[in-house]
């Protein structure tokens, strides 16, 4: 149904505001979800990666695209008609089934985010995304969890609300506690049970 398609590091796949006329499934490498503010930031709302489906909103309510999507690094996808997506779900209700729970389980993790914008600090947001990138994201490197997603502070400031002073300080703070360990563009977990305490 659909066409293989490939996206170098900082491409873009599709702009927030266009009309929807494909949707994506992600074959490999991973990709950025964020929303541009009226003052020209940055709001990281997702990591998307193998397996994931983007796009699939705008072509189910014919809506102009909520956000934007680019390749945070070499990204392999299958890129299919909106009429052709359409007609597949119309003749699978299977697949429309599981779309639907998997945009049912991004609404719940987009309500506890809200949840924890209000009520954790710029240290606690921090660690709870480490965690969630240790998690998903993770590699068994020497003594600890090597988060092999090219995310930059600036990013990471974008994806917990706060701003790059502030994610600067905790992992200044959580590398003086032994917790991780920084190098350009790359964290390690040292001790992922602490990180997930300090999320709490």
């Amino acid at each position: 149904m659909g066409r293989r398609r490939c996206w170098p590091a900082g491409a873009t796949l599709f702009s927030e505001g266009d009309q929807s006329t494909t949707v994506v499934l992600v074959l490999s490498g991973r990709a950025k979800v964020f929303s541009l503010t009226e003052q020209g930031g940055e709001v990281l709302l997702a990591i998307r990666g193998p397996g994931a489906l983007l796009g699939e909103m705008s072509a189910l309510d014919g809506a102009p695209r909520s956000a934007s999507v680019s390749a945070l690094e070499p990204l392999e996808a299958y890129v299919v008609g909106v009429s052709a997506f359409l007609d597949f779900l119309a003749t699978h209700p299977e697949a429309a089934v599981r779309i639907i729970r998997m945009i049912v389980s991004r609404l719940r993790d987009a309500d506890r985010k809200r949840v924890e914008f209000g009520t954790y600090d710029a240290l606690g947001r921090v660690a709870l995304r480490l965690a969630e990138l240790a998690d998903r994201f993770g590699a068994e490197a020497g003594h600890g969890v090597r988060i092999t997603l090219p995310l930059t502070q600036d990013e990471l400031a974008a994806w917990t609300g706060s701003s790059r002073e502030s994610v600067t300080k905790a992992l200044r703070t959580l590398r003086r506690q032994g917790i991780i360990e920084t190098s350009r563009r790359s964290v390690s977990v040292v001790d992922l049970d602490r990180l997930r305490d300090r999320a709490r």
